[in-house]
């Protein structure tokens, strides 16, 4: 087939295979599974943003990682969701290979940013004397930089090979669209692909290993030098944060790589396919929260203040009081009560503040 016709040809989606009675209970856990990763993520890097306590390297990398959580699903869940509900999964090629290139961009920038929180975090327990010179502004921005520009370089190069195919089939064996499902709709040599896709996940997932391995084995062979109980406790606070959205990273990227092989158990298959991207992102930000001190309590602050806040303020609330995170707005139903309030005897007014007449006249 000629790749100049691409732009109008279509490709049929593999179905997820659900029983009727099964696919509205499946579409709306997906709906709320997104809603929830897409508010945690959100309120995360908004509060990060709001808060300068939190403005600090390690927090500001972690929001490159929220926003790549919410991107991938973005690409991945909204499409399935509307396939759930329809009997013709449809795509245009040129639309599958944008969610395609996507999907890995986001999946390889997960571990590039993953690799430099890791350098983050030696940095702030092997040196921390040189910290705040070492991981300035300016240095987190070219961290950031070059994680999405090196997963944007290497997933350009696997996509642009396969582009190049000319296709005779157009049955995505895949739910979703990547790069394996689309160079199978070729019936030419596919050995160039196969190779270099390999090599690319051999040297992404290569390299992310030895990165964060020699940094946690400096950071170990740090605090049992200096065996300082400060200094563990750090380590043990921010480095277990980390090793544990590596992990459960690492473990995702390897259990898609194997179901996508896998041809039998066909339904079970699909559905792993499919939490391996959702449950990451919905862990990743409950995980930080709790684990990390700082951040643990701006969270409990934010909600705390504001449930204590309505409860004193009782009836008050949305009658004449709003309250918006910790901030109180008073105001008033009409101009008049808004020029004139009595409190504790005395009315204030725009002209002053005087003593109120009915209890000057109770008095007297």
């Amino acid at each position: 087939m000629d790749n100049g016709s691409d732009i109008g040809y279509m490709l049929q989606l593999e179905g997820v295979d659900l029983a009727p009675q099964f696919v509205y209970s499946v579409f709306f856990s997906l709906l709320f599974t997104y809603l929830i990763l897409m508010f945690t993520n959100t309120g995360l890097m908004v509060l990060i943003a709001m808060e300068k306590s939190l403005q600090q390297p390690m927090y500001l990398l972690f929001c490159n990682l929220s926003f790549n959580d919410i991107m991938e699903n973005t690409n991945l869940l909204p499409r399935l969701m509307i396939d759930l509900l329809s009997s013709e999964r449809y795509i245009s090629y040129v639309e599958c290979v944008i969610q395609a290139f996507c999907n890995h961009t986001f999946s390889a920038a997960a571990h590039t940013i993953l690799m430099i929180m890791a350098f983050d975090r030696y940095v702030a327990i092997c040196n921390p004397l040189r910290y705040s010179s070492i991981m300035t502004t300016s240095m987190v921005v070219k961290l950031s930089a070059g994680a999405w520009g090196s997963a944007l370089l290497m997933v350009s190069i696997l996509l642009g090979l396969t582009i190049r195919l000319t296709r005779c089939r157009s049955f995505l064996m895949n739910m979703y669209c990547d790069n394996a499902s689309l160079f199978k709709l070729s019936c030419q040599d596919v050995s160039i692909n196969n190779i270099f896709g390999l090599s690319y996940t051999a040297l992404l997932v290569s390299s992310s290993l030895l990165s964060v391995g020699i940094t946690y084995f400096k950071i170990v062979t740090v605090c049992f030098t200096k065996k300082s109980k400060e200094l563990n406790s750090k380590a043990l606070q921010t480095c277990s944060t980390h090793l544990v959205l590596y992990m459960i990273m690492l473990w995702s990227g390897f259990l898609t790589i194997i179901f996508h092989r896998i041809q039998i158990y066909s339904g079970y298959r699909k559905l792993m396919a499919i939490l391996c991207h959702v449950v990451p992102a919905n862990l990743n930000p409950f995980i930080y929260a709790l684990q990390t001190k700082e951040l643990k309590s701006k969270v409990k602050k934010l909600f705390y203040s504001k449930a204590f806040v309505n409860h004193i303020l009782g009836d008050l609330v949305d009658d004449c009081i709003l309250v918006y995170l910790d901030n109180i707005s008073i105001f008033s139903r009409t101009r008049e009560q808004h020029l004139r309030v009595s409190v504790l005897g005395y009315i204030l007014r725009d002209e002053g503040v005087a003593m109120d007449p009915e209890k000057v006249r109770v008095v007297t």
